[in-house]
């Protein structure tokens, strides 16, 4: 950090020098839900992994600066092939596309070749390319159930979320033995803690997080759904089982609420942070610097590029048929 900060005068106005940037390259800012605050309101868009596909998609911007992981902004350039996709942090990965490699992800499908292939967008674009149709949290549901019933399904990364979808459709899944780390690491016990402290609050979850602690909630949805639930119940109270960064909007769209994010354990048994470190690599200064300097751009192999959105395409059009 102390070198990045080397790069930039102390004295600088950050956000006017990135909004001044903005109107000359003809960008536009990204930013998922996850995103630190400061970051959120500088953008000129911000949402789940959906949202953000479509808004990369609808754009007319020369450049799209992607404020989230790798992923995400892979997925802005495989479906905007002509525009320049720039990400402050070029590491800031997930760890559920670290848990499927795609050499190991291509042995599974061989393994199964009549399955139709239903990957979760929190995968490498090698991963997509090897996938008959992305899904999203928000998607999934309606996707795997447009999928005639006479086709198996394999689903991957996610063990959760496909454990919760085969709850939720009632369809048999053959799943990839993946997870989120962040999601997955949610103390049980702070989350009974929270609730004996906070008896009227509404448990409300994301579909990444284990059957154990979907067992607890309320209400379960992706992460715009959470948001919007929050907004219908202004003035409530809620338990947040997902990344924290998402309840900065909840405060702004039911401001007469109360939030409590849920604490994660640590290898020590002891309570701790449950932010994604991978989130929060980007920063202000991340920003202005891959704004001015137009990089770190994303790059794909076409081949992949190509085989890749084909899945996405029938993500954007919310049928696998």
């Amino acid at each position: 950090m102390a070198e990045l900060h080397s790069q930039i005068d102390p004295y600088l106005d950050l956000e006017s020098e990135i909004l001044k940037l903005k109107k000359e390259k003809n960008a536009i800012i990204l930013a998922h839900y996850y995103q630190d605050s400061e970051i959120q309101d500088i953008a000129d868009f911000i949402g789940d992994s959906f949202e953000l596909s479509k808004k990369a998609k609808d754009t007319d911007a020369e450049m799209i600066v992607f404020c989230g992981v790798k992923f995400m902004a892979e997925a802005a350039l495989i479906l905007n092939p002509d525009k320049k996709v720039v990400i402050p942090d070029m590491k800031a990965g997930c760890s559920l596309e670290d848990s499927c490699p795609p050499h190991l992800f291509k042995q599974f499908r061989e393994k199964y070749p009549d399955h139709v292939a239903v990957t979760y967008i929190n995968c490498s674009a090698e991963i997509k390319a090897l996938s008959d149709i992305i899904v999203t949290s928000s998607s999934a549901e309606k996707i795997i159930k447009s999928i005639p019933k006479d086709k198996q399904i394999i689903f991957a990364p996610d063990k959760h979320l496909g454990n919760y979808l085969i709850k939720k459709t009632g369809r048999d899944m053959v799943l990839w033995n993946g997870s989120c780390v962040v999601h997955e690491n949610f103390s049980e016990r702070e989350l009974i803690r929270l609730k004996m402290h906070h008896s009227n609050a509404s448990i409300i979850a994301h579909p990444e997080c284990p059957v154990s602690l979907l067992e607890y909630a309320d209400f379960i949805g992706s992460t715009s759904a959470l948001l919007n639930y929050t907004k219908e119940h202004n003035g409530g109270e809620f338990i947040v089982l997902t990344e924290p960064g998402i309840i900065y909007q909840m405060h702004k769209v039911s401001p007469d609420s109360n939030f409590h994010d849920v604490p994660s354990l640590n290898k020590s048994g002891c309570a701790t942070c449950s932010e994604c470190h991978f989130m929060k690599m980007n920063t202000l200064e991340k920003i202005y610097l891959c704004m001015k300097n137009s990089a770190p751009e994303i790059v794909l192999d076409p081949q992949i590029r190509d085989k890749a959105k084909l899945s996405l395409d029938r993500m954007l059009q919310g049928s696998y048929v």
